[in-house]
């Protein structure tokens, strides 16, 4: 039996955060005993009220963030990436398969658009080659394609922090078809896009899972792309999880329950998300 592409048991993650009164911290639990597995490769929306620990918890996957000492385990492919509060030796090597995309798009603004797109090749190169940028013929190939698919071959030549919001994160996107990630982890990648622009890079994800079968995990705060653009959901509410199905079947009432009075905010009952 295949190994899954994402398992999570009952993990956990507490943040103490210091007080202004002198001497004095308070601590949150952002993640209480969470536990979901994605068995093949969806299209999984994490989504929640803020602070229900949407982005802990993919943060935690990728282990970027280091979960409590306990029982907890995080293993991707097979590979754990975490466990017991304490990270894998060979945790950079699991991370060669994850595409990881950020609202702040995560592009080096002074290099061009083809330099970080190839910058996925890093992990899967020799080091000293990709630090000088030395790609052979076949990976400036790979690169051009993987910009064209996403509709910024164009601009390949621009330094990143010429282009837009909605074109650096096709051009994140792209970095992740070149890394040749088995999974994409994307943290709120259309927040701070406008909404024609944002729904493309939706269909972008759609696109990359259905195509090349790549899992995808995307914290949303929009409710409509979630249920549009996703075919399962998981909702947090006060680090736990309290919905774990299909997006077609989260009801209005549940949603109500899940987000409280910031349900306006969350869901906008947009009929032309499509």
């Amino acid at each position: 039996m295949a190994a899954a592409l994402v398992e999570v048991k009952s993990i956990s993650k507490t943040f103490t955060r210091k007080a202004k009164a002198a001497g004095g911290s308070t601590i949150h639990k952002a993640l209480d005993a969470v536990s979901f597995t994605m068995e093949r490769p969806e299209r999984i929306a994490l989504i929640g009220p803020s602070g229900s620990g949407k982005s802990t918890l993919l943060r935690s996957i990728s282990g970027l963030h280091t979960i409590d000492k306990g029982q907890g385990t995080v293993a991707v492919f097979g590979r754990t990436v975490q466990s017991n509060g304490r990270l894998a030796g060979d945790v950079r090597g699991i991370r060669a398969d994850m595409g990881l995309i950020a609202q702040q798009f995560n592009l080096v603004g002074r290099l061009s658009l083809f330099t970080n797109v190839a910058l996925g090749f890093l992990g899967k190169i020799a080091g000293v080659r990709g630090l000088l940028g030395l790609w052979s013929g076949e990976e400036k190939q790979k690169v051009m394609a993987a910009l064209d698919h996403v509709g910024v071959a164009a601009m390949a030549g621009q330094r990143a922090n010429t282009l837009s919001g909605g074109q650096q994160q096709r051009g994140a996107i792209a970095r992740a078809i070149v890394q040749g990630a088995r999974i994409v982890l994307a943290d709120e990648p259309v927040a701070s896009l406008d909404p024609v622009t944002a729904r493309k890079v939706m269909k972008l994800l759609v696109d990359l899972n259905e195509r090349d079968q790549v899992g995808v995990i995307v914290t949303l705060h929009q409710v409509d792309y979630a249920k549009t653009y996703c075919d399962r959901i998981l909702a947090l509410k006060d680090g736990r999880i309290v919905y774990d199905g299909p997006a077609a079947e989260l009801d209005e009432g549940t949603l109500k329950e899940i987000y409280g009075a910031e349900i306006e905010d969350a869901y906008w009952g947009d009929d032309n998300a499509r």
